[in-house]
């Protein structure tokens, strides 16, 4: 997956006196060395430019709180006013999007962490209260982040600056994630911190290996002390990994779901480890490994991904008036009158949240089951007007403004299948690349096979929306040519991999006015619906 000219030649271990040289041991753990250059931020900037232009022309269209918007827009709203989400009276939109929101001073009891939110409320700041721009900037902004970041991963990944460029393109032109960066909704905030501590865990696990080699090293490429090949070093600063943890703990302050990410990704950094351990020659490698960089790990990502997450309730913690604020004052313990009451009123509080996820299973129009997300089978129609002969710009018979977060029908369903190839070169070649995509695929994905009666939707998937791009550049990465192909050969794949891309891009061009709302006709809308359940 590297090309000749970007990376050192392997260094071949002439006499066991030269194996623990440095740049042996480097090679050994690290394989060969990528310079990625200039380019290497040229081309992600790029495709991040690409992105920026699809999440933020005409941004504030429609002027109207579209699907799950009618919550966390008014709530991001009132917890600039009060520091905690309040009650609103009936049929507040009107006087919400024309400029004269009117909540009441009673605490609201809402289901998901405040972080979102307080992004939101970020947008509102600096742009207004009333207009769409307002309360979708930040999801546009996180969502053009997104791009750059999955480039920059793809690009780690794979050691390509093409690959980057390629994961970039898709992620700047995927339907799904254009809706979600178009709308004041949560998802996007939690895909971007999800995919931040996934890149912060892949420069940590890069660094952590440049430290092993470092300490086992010695100057004459001679074995060292048995002492420190029975269980091998103890590796306690990694502050990469302390970012991680930062992002995590950003994670599950935007929903819950990031849980299962936490406790996959944590284990995932672990295992790496041990890999690396076992490759340098430790004997104990298993319990070294276990003890030195699992206790390590866990204490630098745990504990800050929960101070995070409650730093994340600040307005609720530091205010009076907030949903169950109060509820420890009001009911005195004897077990546990020991814990302050402020935080039994926090437990309490995710106690309530909890009880409410798990009863979650009012039918809606728009829900899905997991086993239909990865084909794409319901994705949700988040705005719908029909539009007659003169109204709103309309010039014929019948126009629809329609937003559909769908994906990219190619590229997902090719990611879908690609995903077959991944399994296989992890189970069959071993190969990491491959085992971390899937683990993040696993997290976001597997854990909502648990609640089989809940309510859920199309949206959820796009947590790991960028790991099914990463899963298809891995395929795609593959297919690249190598020097040791003929002429012929190369051409062959270029021109395949070129095609391919070409009608991802034509189908996003076809596509985008049912993800931007545009003005079409209602025949035009039909030739959009694929499929049944897309309508």
């Amino acid at each position: 997956m590297t090309t000749a000219s970007t990376q050192t030649r392997r260094r071949w271990v002439l006499a066991p006196a030269d194996a623990f040289g440095l740049a042996v041991l480097r090679d050994r753990l690290l394989g060969p060395v990528y310079r990625a250059g200039m380019l290497g931020w040229i081309v992600p900037l790029a495709m991040m430019l690409l992105g920026a232009v699809l999440r933020f022309s005409n941004l504030a269209h429609p002027h109207l709180l579209i699907f799950d918007e009618t919550y966390y827009v008014k709530d991001a709203y009132t917890m600039m006013q009060a520091g905690y989400e309040l009650e609103w009276g009936d049929d507040p939109n009107d006087s919400f999007i024309a400029g004269q929101p009117a909540p009441s001073t009673a605490a609201s009891f809402v289901v998901h962490p405040p972080l979102g939110k307080w992004l939101i409320a970020g947008g509102m700041w600096l742009f207004g209260t009333d207009n769409g721009l307002g309360w979708r900037f930040s999801s546009a902004l996180f969502g053009t982040l997104a791009v750059l970041l999955c480039a920059l991963v793809a690009q780690r990944l794979f050691s390509s600056v093409v690959l980057g460029g390629i994961a970039g393109l898709l992620a700047a032109v995927d339907g799904h994630q254009i809706v979600t960066s178009r709308t004041g909704l949560l998802d996007i905030f939690l895909m971007f911190f999800i995919l931040a501590a996934f890149y912060a865990l892949l420069i940590d696990r890069s660094h952590g290996r440049e430290k092993l080699a470092s300490i086992l090293a010695t100057a004459d490429g001679s074995r060292p002390a048995d002492r420190l090949l029975a269980y091998g070093p103890w590796l306690w600063w990694r502050p990469w990994r302390l970012v991680a943890g930062i992002m995590l703990g950003c994670a599950a302050g935007v929903k819950w779901s990031a849980l299962s990410f936490i406790a996959v990704f944590g284990l995932m950094t672990v295992l790496w480890d041990l890999s690396a351990r076992r490759r340098v020659g430790i004997r104990h490698w298993m319990l070294g490994g276990l003890l030195r960089d699992g206790i390590p790990a866990f204490l630098l990502i745990i504990p800050t991904a929960a101070l995070v997450y409650v730093a994340t309730w600040s307005g609720w913690l530091f205010s009076s008036g907030g949903r169950y604020r109060q509820w420890g004052a009001q009911n005195p313990s004897e077990t546990w009158g020991w814990v302050p009451d402020v935080w039994r009123s926090f437990g309490e509080y995710h106690r309530a949240a909890y009880a409410f996820h798990q009863g979650l299973s009012s039918p809606h129009s728009w829900e899905s089951s997991p086993w239909s997300w990865l084909f794409a089978g319901r994705p949700v129609l988040f705005f719908y007007e029909s539009r007659s002969n003169g109204e709103y710009g309309c010039t014929t018979a019948d126009c629809v403004q329609a937003i559909t977060d769908l994906p990219n029908p190619i590229m997902w369903w090719a990611a879908t299948l690609s995903l077959l190839l991944v399994l296989f070169y992890w189970i069959g070649a071993r190969d990491w690349r491959a085992g971390a995509i899937l683990s993040a695929l696993a997290a976001g994905f597997l854990p909502w096979f648990a609640y089989p009666d809940r309510t859920m939707f199309f949206f959820y998937t796009l947590p790991f929306a960028p790991f099914m791009v990463l899963a298809l550049c891995y395929v795609i990465a593959r297919f690249l040519p190598s020097a040791e192909q003929s002429l012929w050969q190369r051409r062959r794949a270029l021109w395949g991999i070129g095609i391919f891309l070409a009608l991802v891009v034509a189908l996003s061009a076809f596509f985008l006015p049912v993800w931007t709302g545009d003005m079409i006709t209602y025949n035009s809308w039909r030739n959009h619906i694929w499929m049944p359940s897309w309508g």
